[in-house]
């Protein structure tokens, strides 16, 4: 990898930036009654603009939103504005990316179009994220916030709503939780503006749109498990590489499971929540391949997956994935909305460079150019540490943007422990383990849970 290619700035990236910090600003005292400073943000996110397609509505609405008479419209094309901006940030740092890997691009398609969507609850939720605008982050109490649960509770019964009523619901309770926005010592401006703009396009129609799902048949080589655990949820994302049966490019897909969890069940025991959802899994634990047959697949690579469309087939070594058949892989296109800094995760395989380590921070010196390591975002439901990460001389890992710069998760290293050289994965104990600390952890959720089934079937009871 041509890991200089990632240390070089990128033309206007800190100008798109520090335009959208500015709308971000606007967002935290809200536009009820915009003052200067306010009025100053909203002509930096027009000027950013100026010159696209964008322009002028941009510049109307900035004006009229610094004056205090911004309408539905003109909040919707200020949300536009800055999700194209974001959306530039993007496409600019995978230019980059995809110069430094060398590998193709997927391209484009044409979204289908969907079905008819409830104009009335989608005016309904604008309306309330429009309340929002204006009152601010500073200004949001419980009665503003409480204005999306009506609307929410209508849209879930429709498939075709969940998408936006799964944001707003998500995003209200989060608000909810920060109320009254005046006593909040910090403000997650970047987070909210991001929901709030992506919140105001998903209400306009057709904007959810994505084509048509494909199918896949052939070969699924795992590289490595991205295990996210909240305090009552986990995500387990396996990405891999796919060859096609009809012996076309192969490419890069993913496959996700998610659920709900108690906060009790943590480290190794989210695999148990996680594996009877998805026999992926326990292919992974193994280090197994698998045959697909017809799997729904998207546009941009996601695997809709359905365990009657795939089953295991014959060990296949990640590390030898990853130095075969990843530098020919496709890389799978990006769906508008999608297109921003923070959902840059691109597999890359990483070998024969310096570790440095000073304080918490670790580095991977790659032809003599630095790249920050992300120590972070290792789990701790796996055999793979920071420590292991620290004497490796060969890794899988995921290729984000964060902070300003490029930096690599960990999902599988190559070390040498007592002399031998032994893989450790992020994901080994996906589908179970004998090793004693990963057998402690799920013992440990097992009680958790039959202590936590116990109790809701005696309320049940009474």
């Amino acid at each position: 990898m041509r890991a200089d290619l990632l240390s070089d700035p990128v033309a206007g990236l800190d100008e798109a930036l520090a335009a959208v910090d500015a709308f971000d600003q606007v967002l935290v005292a809200g536009l009820l009654r915009p003052q200067p400073a306010q009025a100053a943000g909203l002509t930096e996110l027009a000027h950013a603009v100026a010159g696209t397609p964008l322009a002028a509505r941009v510049s109307e609405a900035a004006a009229k939103a610094a004056a205090g008479a911004a309408d539905e419209d003109h909040f919707v094309a200020l949300a536009a504005a800055r999700t194209a901006l974001l959306g530039s940030v993007h496409d600019a740092l995978m230019t980059r990316v995809t110069e430094a890997t060398g590998r193709p691009r997927g391209e484009e398609t044409v979204p289908a179009t969907g079905g008819r969507q409830a104009a009335n609850l989608l005016a309904a939720a604008r309306a309330w994220l429009c309340d929002l605008a204006r009152a601010g982050w500073q200004g949001i109490d419980h009665e503003v916030v409480s204005g999306a649960a009506q609307v929410v509770s209508a849209m879930l019964p429709d498939p075709s709503l969940r998408r936006p009523a799964t944001l707003l619901d998500g995003f209200a309770a989060e608000l909810a939780a920060s109320c009254p926005g005046s006593a909040l010592e910090r403000i997650p401006a970047r987070r909210w503006g991001d929901l709030w703009s992506r919140g105001m396009l998903l209400t306009l129609t057709g904007a959810a749109d994505a084509p048509a799902p494909g199918t896949a048949t052939g070969r699924l080589l795992p590289l490595g498990v991205d295990l996210q655990e909240h305090a009552t949820a986990a995500q387990a994302q396996v990405h891999a590489v796919f060859e096609p049966a009809d012996g076309s490019a192969p490419g890069l897909v993913r496959a996700t499971v998610s659920v709900p969890k108690p906060d009790t069940v943590v480290g190794a025991g989210l695999w148990q929540l996680l594996r009877p959802h998805m026999s992926l899994l326990a292919a992974v634990g193994e280090g197994r391949s698998m045959e697909l047959s017809d799997m729904p697949v998207t546009a941009e690579g996601d695997l809709i997956w359905s365990d009657e469309h795939a089953r295991p087939s014959e060990p296949a070594d990640a590390f030898t994935t990853a130095r075969v058949a990843l530098p020919t892989a496709t890389d799978p296109a990006t769906a508008p909305l999608d297109r921003h800094p923070t959902r840059i995760a691109v597999p890359v395989f990483l070998e024969g460079y310096a570790v440095q380590k000073e304080d918490e921070t670790m580095t991977f010196t790659v032809a003599g150019h630095p790249l920050a390591v992300d120590t972070d975002r290792v789990p701790t439901a796996g055999p793979l540490t920071p420590e292991a990460v620290a004497t490796s001389n060969a890794c899988i890992g995921l290729l984000r943007w964060d902070a300003g710069t490029y930096r690599v998760q960990p999902l599988a290293v190559e070390t040498t422990v007592r002399k031998k050289p032994v893989a450790l994965h992020a994901g080994a104990w996906a589908g179970g383990t004998t090793e004693k600390v990963g057998v402690k952890a799920e013992k440990a959720a097992t009680d958790a849970v039959a202590v936590l089934r116990e109790r809701a079937g005696r309320l049940l009871r009474k």
